[in-house]
């Protein structure tokens, strides 16, 4: 690291399938003439001490690490309390994070979504009993999923039938909240299930079709989504940003088979951005690329190289 080493945008992360994601941002920045550096775990006690003596600076911390690696939760502290543009704050992940919070706020804000029963953690009520009439509103099969379990589906009965099943996942976190919710069959057409995946990027919204079978992506462009009745979507994104707080997330959407568009995943708050070129599961480059671009955007507009985004 070197002597009184000042940066404009600093990237925190864990995952080694992020060093693509994070290539695209170093590039689009240099390309804006902004200095940046990435810290990895092997680094980070380095720069948490280098940050702390004054002989590292930033000015955006985008920290893609905090919330799974607590070796970098100092350095995100020192961040906020000297003032750094911090993208995300811990406080805000874990708040928006919480499935059953967000479904009251979403709610409220009037966002429709799945019909929705949430029950507290096995360990508050580990005698609470539930009748098949209880579940019937739901229909069969259900869906249970933890209210902060969350990444990669963890935690989550897509085929739950009755209370043995609610049981049998609230063992599985005793200390969670539990969600159980109707299942969404989505419409179908043209050979295309109406799932989406949406992400929302300091102001921006991008839409791709997802499959929630296959977890294939396709990138949905503005046009095609108004070609089908889609455009609301945009603005769902949008207030899912204004409840949540959260300036980097994604969601998932559906239309389902009586037309409604339904918000099926909250918020997942630290967004897979794995390219679809390496990974057959992955975010189509395209998309990676322009959200890629306005991370940097965002950091040359805090070093007033732009107009802030």
């Amino acid at each position: 690291m070197e002597p009184e080493s000042r940066y404009d945008l600093a990237i925190t992360f864990d995952w080694e399938y992020d060093r693509d994601f994070i290539r695209l941002v170093e590039e689009s920045s240099r390309n804006r003439g902004l200095k940046t550096i990435t810290i990895s775990p092997a680094e980070v006690v380095r720069a948490v001490e280098a940050f702390r003596s004054g002989e590292l600076d930033f000015r955006v911390l985008l920290d893609r690490a905090s919330g799974s690696s607590p070796d970098f939760i100092s350095l995100q502290a020192l961040a906020v309390e000297r003032g750094r543009d911090v993208i995300e704050g811990l406080d805000k992940l874990r708040w928006a994070s919480d499935k059953a919070t967000m479904h009251l706020e979403l709610l409220t804000a009037g966002i429709h979504i799945p019909y929705t029963v949430i029950l507290p953690s096995h360990t508050t009520e580990p005698e609470l009993v539930l009748r098949p009439e209880d579940l019937a509103p739901m229909g069969v099969p259900f869906v249970v999923k933890p209210a902060n379990t969350t990444g990669g589906s963890v935690g989550v009965v897509a085929d739950a039938a009755g209370p043995a099943d609610v049981l049998a996942a609230r063992r599985t976190y005793p200390a969670d909240k539990y969600l159980l919710q109707e299942r969404i069959v989505p419409e179908v057409r043209d050979g295309k299930r109406f799932w989406f995946r949406g992400f929302y990027v300091l102001g921006e919204v991008h839409l791709t079709w997802w499959d929630d079978r296959t977890h294939l992506y396709v990138e949905l462009g503005y046009d095609e989504a108004a070609a089908r009745s889609l455009g609301p979507i945009y603005q769902i994104v949008r207030t899912i940003a204004r409840v949540s707080r959260l300036r980097f997330f994604s969601t998932e959407v559906a239309r389902d088979v009586r037309g409604r568009l339904l918000v099926v995943d909250y918020v997942n708050e630290i967004c897979d951005m794995r390219l679809q070129s390496s990974h057959p599961d992955g975010v189509p480059d395209a998309v990676v690329a322009r959200i890629a671009n306005r991370i940097a955007a965002h950091a040359g507009g805090a070093a007033g190289l732009e107009q802030p985004v």
